[in-house]
C-alpha cells in the first residue's frame, strides 16, 4: 500500500474508474478540486469512466455531475448499477417476470429510470408487488423500522427483490446515513431474497469495461471511497485500486478503517483526496 497523489498516478494508467460520492462529490455538491482534476485526465487522454452504485440510470447521473461543474466531455461514460439493473430486468421480463408485472420501487427522488420503458407496473402497495426494486434509499428522513413495515408483506410471500446500489452508507446533505444495501440486508432478515447488482459485485466492471475498451483489467485504476465496495470489486476484476480520503470514511484514521479488513480490500495505493 504506497501513499502517494493522483497526479502521480496519472502517469501510471490509461484507463481510470471513478466512484462518484466521496470522490467527485461529497453528498450536496463538488469537491472543490474535483472537476479540473477530472478535464485533466480527459486532457491527458485517459479513458475515464464514472463508476457509480447509483440506482439511477447513467443519463440522469451524468446530468447531475454537469449541474455541479463538471465538463460533460471530460469523463468517457457513467456506467451505474441502475443502468446495468436495467438490462438485468429486460431480460427477466417474460421468463421471470410478466411484462406488466407490479413492481415495488424504493427509490430517491422519485427515480423509476429502471424501470420506464420495460412495460413493467409501478406499484405503491406492497401486497401486490410481484418484484421489490430496492435502487435508493431516504434513510436520512426514514428509519429502517419504516422500511421495515413497507417490506414484511413481500419478504413472507417469497417475493425476489433486486438491489440495484449496494452502499451499505451513502452521503446526504444532512450527513451519513444508511443506503440501499441495508434496506436490501432488512430484506433478507425478514426472510426474503435479494440479488444486487453494483460494486462490488463483478458485473459493472465488465459492462463498464467493455464500455471504454479496457482490455487489460492491469492497466486500469478504480478510486473510491469504500474498501468494502470500491477496493474489493476493483481487485475481484482484476484492476488497481486507490483509496481516497475523502467521502465516507474521511474522520477516521486509515488504520481504524483497514483494521480487521481481508486482503482484497486494502488499497494497492492511498491518496488524500481527488485533485491535482
Amino acid at each position: 500500500m504506497k501513499q502517494t497523489s493522483l497526479t502521480v498516478l496519472m502517469d501510471e494508467f490509461d484507463t481510470f474508474l471513478l466512484d462518484q460520492f466521496g470522490v467527485l462529490l461529497d453528498g450536496a455538491r463538488a469537491y472543490p478540486s474535483a472537476p479540473a482534476a477530472l478535464s485533466e485526465l480527459s486532457r491527458r487522454g485517459k479513458r475515464v469512466g464514472i463508476l457509480t452504485n447509483s440506482g439511477k440510470r447513467a443519463g440522469p447521473n451524468a446530468d447531475r455531475l454537469e449541474s455541479m461543474g463538471f465538463d460533460r466531455t471530460s469523463f468517457d461514460a457513467v456506467i451505474s448499477s441502475g443502468e446495468a439493473a436495467r438490462s438485468v430486468l429486460s431480460g427477466m421480463i417474460g421468463k421471470v417476470l410478466a411484462k406488466d408485472a407490479p413492481v415495488l420501487v424504493l427509490s430517491r427522488d422519485g427515480d423509476l429510470s429502471c424501470i420506464e420503458g420495460l412495460g413493467l407496473t409501478r406499484t405503491e402497495d406492497p401486497a401486490a408487488a410481484e418484484l421489490v426494486l430496492i435502487a435508493g434509499s431516504r434513510g436520512e428522513e426514514m428509519s429502517l423500522d419504516h422500511y421495515a413495515g413497507i417490506l414484511a408483506d413481500p419478504a413472507s410471500r417469497g417475493v425476489p427483490a433486486l438491489c440495484t446500489n449496494p452502499d451499505m452508507t451513502m452521503l446526504t446533505e444532512r450527513g451519513p446515513a444508511f443506503g440501499a444495501g441495508r434496506i436490501a440486508e432488512l430484506y433478507r432478515e425478514l426472510g426474503g431474497q435479494v440479488d444486487e447488482i453494483g460494486k462490488p459485485h463483478p458485473l459493472i466492471y465488465r459492462v463498464a469495461m467493455e464500455r471504454l475498451g479496457a482490455e487489460d483489467p492491469a492497466g486500469v485504476l478504480c478510486i473510491g471511497d469504500s474498501p468494502a465496495h470500491d477496493i474489493r470489486g476493483a481487485h475481484g476484476a482484476g484492476c488497481m485500486a486507490a483509496l481516497v480520503r475523502t467521502g465516507i470514511h474521511a474522520e477516521e484514521p486509515l488504520e481504524r478503517v483497514l483494521a480487521g479488513a481481508p486482503p482484497g480490500d486494502h488499497p494497492d495505493f492511498v491518496i488524500p483526496g481527488f485533485a491535482l
